[in-house]
């Protein structure tokens, strides 16, 4: 009877097994349909397509010249933001995002759907994301936050536009996401490589590794048998870097020179890209500044950024946590470092002279999410209340984010 009642038992765990397998499996499937018809939603909106190519398309470009065996472009285009230096035109930001377009431009030529590419990004940053929650949520749950920490931000409407600044960011938003699902699977080379490139889309990107190596030594609880596992990817990692470093030395003659400082903006017009003079009016305007303003009597929704807390509100959930934790007591000094990262990484962004410039919200904070979404995976305690209130403010960042790519998109 007793081997009848283990064999009964072993057969009922299979089928618990299989049930929970053809959840997450649907869960995946309804999540990436969700995504589609919201980005669909958008685009009958907008009145757009996915498929049409980007004017501001420098990735494009330098990708083609890179088949001729070329850096410089061949001509100046002022609406690129070209370099210009010793009388020739570069590409001003970091390499990585050529290299899917370099590829795709043998399938394509120079007209490359680059919006669905973005979108591509994104859709898999989002599964990326339920693939880390569900080992630590239910299905349902880690579906829905997997959605709304993505699309609940300035992130949604970047991704109707294949331009130049939106292929870095989403891509360099990719990586990171990738970087931290990978150290999660305790495969820390791979992890270590995709931050690495990551850096190469978004330079400040290069806050993360730090804490993402102290993720995984707290993770492996052992200092010396972590370390050793990583450095293979601390190596890969350093020679990706000294990659960009030679690919700007060729161009500009010095390793940390992308090309910023040789724009018309910089180089004839003076001013600096990053400065404490910006520090002042960025907080106004991307700490304190409101979404709706009145221009002629008429009320509007700013198109030049507000505040990033309400263009991403799950930096108010993570703050209301923290908050919440503090107060029972319950914070850690990992809880604490993981925000000193994100606001160390914050404070360098809001240096920028424009902080993005034409935008839903708070584009450069983009890069800061991730944060966030290692600090979800720690499971912090939280009130029901607090659950509540920030499914709420999620919500309402989602659809706030719908209403900014309807009114504020390159055309």
């Amino acid at each position: 009877m007793r081997k009848t009642n283990e064999f009964s038992e072993h057969i009922q765990s299979n089928y618990i097994k299989l049930d929970t397998r053809r959840a997450l499996r649907v869960s995946y499937f309804v999540l990436i349909i969700s995504i589609c018809c919201l980005f669909l939603f958008i685009h009958v909106l907008q009145d757009s397509s996915p498929f049409t190519p980007s004017k501001y398309n420098s990735y494009v470009l330098q990708a083609i010249q890179w088949r001729k065996g070329k850096i410089a472009l061949e001509e100046d285009i002022p609406h690129l933001e070209l370099a210009i230096y010793k009388g020739k035109y570069y590409v001003s930001f970091p390499p990585v995002p050529t290299i899917p377009i370099y590829f795709l431009s043998f399938i394509f030529g120079e007209n490359i759907p680059d919006a669905l590419i973005l979108q591509l990004y994104a859709l898999t940053s989002s599964l990326l994301l339920h693939k880390t929650f569900v080992k630590r949520f239910s299905i349902i749950r880690s579906a829905v936050l997997s959605f709304l920490c993505c699309f609940s931000s300035s992130l949604l409407p970047i991704l109707q536009n294949g331009a130049v600044w939106y292929q870095a960011q989403v891509l360099g938003f990719l990586l990171i996401v990738w970087a931290i699902e990978r150290m999660d699977c305790d495969k820390p080379t791979a992890s270590l490589f995709l931050y690495s490139l990551s850096v190469g889309c978004r330079p400040f990107n290069v806050i993360y590794g730090p804490l993402l190596m102290i993720f995984y030594i707290k993770r492996k609880r052992n200092f010396r048998s972590a370390l050793q596992k990583m450095l293979p990817g601390i190596l890969l990692g350093l020679f990706v870097a000294f990659c960009y470093g030679y690919y700007n030395y060729i161009r500009f003659g010095y390793i940390f020179e992308f090309g910023h400082h040789y724009l018309p903006e910089f180089s004839f017009q003076g001013g600096e890209q990053f400065s404490l003079e910006h520090l002042s009016d960025n907080i106004k305007r991307f700490i304190l500044g409101p979404p709706i303003i009145k221009v002629y009597g008429y009320v509007e929704l700013e198109k030049f950024g507000f505040s990033l807390f309400i263009a991403n509100p799950l930096f108010l959930v993570i703050l209301l946590i923290f908050i919440y934790n503090i107060i029972k007591k319950a914070i850690t000094p990992w809880d604490i470092l993981i925000v000193v990262f994100c606001a160390v990484h914050m404070f360098i962004l809001l240096l920028h002279r424009t902080g993005g410039g034409y935008q839903y919200g708070a584009r450069y904070y983009i890069d800061c999410l991730p944060y966030c979404y290692i600090y979800l995976m720690k499971k912090s305690k939280a009130s029901k209340y607090i659950k509540l209130t920030s499914l709420a403010l999620l919500l309402l960042g989602l659809i706030s984010s719908i209403v900014g790519s309807y009114y504020v998109f390159l055309e």
